[in-house]
């Protein structure tokens, strides 16, 4: 299945207008993995957010975005390939439509469905689909220090 988001941006006219900047299916769908597919929606940077002018920011697809945030969709398949990994970031996840079980390093294994929500803040993890449906989750991700156990940083990986 190809991802299918339609996205939606408003803005505003040089009379301070409300308008729609932006109405499409987004054409930035890509795979790093087989399995799954993502679409960044939406990418900010710098706190608090400048929502003055206009730049489509989603040309540059990033995981996460250094003092930014990043809305991202990502479409899981029974057959996604596990890619353990942690950022720099906390993030908000919904689960749109099926179920994921989300893994940690230490084996723990949270399963959730459609309309469950998950705040993942840092820790190594794993995304792993074994049903027969398709899973999709939003996820917004905020540009987080790096974790630290005794003092010490653990870093981004994967």
């Amino acid at each position: 299945m190809s991802l299918q988001i339609r996205r939606v941006v408003t803005g505003h006219d040089a009379n301070g207008h409300a308008k729609v900047e932006i109405d499409e299916i987004a054409k930035n769908v890509i795979s790093n993995r087989p399995g799954a597919s993502s679409c960044v929606v939406w990418s900010t940077k710098g706190f608090p957010v400048d929502n003055d002018g206009f730049t489509d920011p989603t040309g540059v697809m990033k995981t996460t975005v250094d003092n930014g945030t990043v809305f991202r969709i990502v479409h899981y398949g029974p057959d996604v390939t596990p890619r353990n990994h942690r950022t720099d970031s906390i993030d908000y996840a919904v689960v749109i439509s099926g179920e994921i079980e989300m893994e940690l390093d230490d084996g723990v294994v949270a399963k959730l469905k459609a309309g469950d929500v998950l705040v993942q803040r840092g820790t190594i993890h794993n995304w792993v689909n074994r049903g027969t449906e398709p899973c999709v989750i939003a996820f917004v991700l905020i540009s987080a220090k790096p974790v630290t156990a005794s003092g010490k940083p653990l870093t981004a990986v994967g």
